[in-house]
């Protein structure tokens, strides 16, 4: 295993981004099996993207610029809209500290629409990922559907952990709705600038 593909796997996946954002939101309003539950729908929303690497896809999305300005502009809209969901929130989140099933399934589907709506995680499963596979490598698609999986599994271990410790801080910041109020309007704020970054995103 390659040294620097986990360090800069590590890097990349630890960058506060999108996902991170949702994870730890989810985390500070719900609890931390939806914390949980959020950072398991990043996860998955990473699948379709490795899929697309390792059977070609992402190159065409790379050269059809339409479907990029498509999918870059669907993501964008879905960051703002859950921007003004995080404004409308008052006080208490709208769900149970611990949400049930029905719950987590919303959040997973979220997290994964995320990470699904983000052009750039299929462009960078091509560029970066063959770096690492030898020019000769015998089984070059097992090579990297195992690096691929190694990057999912950081990215659950990781995105849990921020999850987690946004939950362990939820006791404190719901018994104080001001903090609550603020920590809203930053999450909203976050989520304007990352869909404007988004849909001003060159391939």
């Amino acid at each position: 295993m390659s040294v620097e593909f986990l360090l800069t796997s590590l890097i990349v996946v630890a960058a506060p981004g999108t996902g991170v954002l949702y994870t730890v939101a989810t985390g500070l309003s719900r609890g931390w099996r939806a914390s949980v539950a959020a950072a398991s729908g990043c996860t998955l929303g990473i699948l379709p993207h490795m899929l697309a690497a390792i059977t070609g896809l992402a190159a065409l999305l790379q050269a059809s610029t339409a479907a990029f300005e498509t999918i870059k502009y669907l993501g964008a809209a879905y960051l703002l809209w859950m921007a003004w969901r995080a404004l409308k929130r008052k006080g208490e989140p709208e769900l149970e500290p611990n949400g049930g099933e029905c719950s987590n399934a919303r959040i997973i589907l979220s997290a994964v629409l995320i990470n699904l709506l983000n052009p750039k995680l299929p462009i960078f499963f091509l560029a970066f990922l063959p770096q690492f596979i030898a020019a000769k490598a015998p089984h070059p698609v097992l090579d990297m559907t195992k690096f691929s999986l190694i990057f999912m599994a950081m990215t659950l271990g990781i995105f849990t952990c921020y999850g987690i410790f946004a939950a362990i801080m939820r006791r404190h910041i719901l018994s104080r709705p001001h903090v609550l109020a603020w920590l809203h309007r930053t999450f909203a704020a976050a989520f304007v600038a990352l869909g404007i970054k988004l849909a001003l995103a060159q391939r």
